[in-house]
């Protein structure tokens, strides 16, 4: 997938944290299912099936952004998170 699309949903992925930081201030931006809120606001306001040209399963991706946050808490590479997670999920969903 071209590096536009990486950044485009990258930059969707930067544009739900913000979101979901704004909706859960009171916890300051602690939320257990922080997934499922991410996963529903992407597929309800956002680009991202067009962007993978298709669109994926709210319980699929759900699942698939909670074992990337694993991955990348385990592994803490240098990249932004949403830049290394929008790489894997094109390759997921691409």
């Amino acid at each position: 997938m071209p590096d536009d699309a990486v950044a485009a949903i990258a930059s969707l992925l930067h544009e739900v944290g913000d979101v979901h930081h704004v909706y859960f201030s009171d916890t300051d931006g602690s939320d257990d299912d922080w997934a499922s809120f991410y996963s529903e606001w992407l597929l309800a306001h956002t680009k991202l099936a067009q962007l993978l040209a298709r669109r994926p399963v709210r319980s699929g991706l759900t699942r698939d952004l909670v074992e990337l946050d694993e991955e990348y808490t385990s592994t803490a590479p240098d990249e932004p998170w949403p830049t290394w997670y929008a790489r894997r999920l094109t390759v997921t969903y691409g």
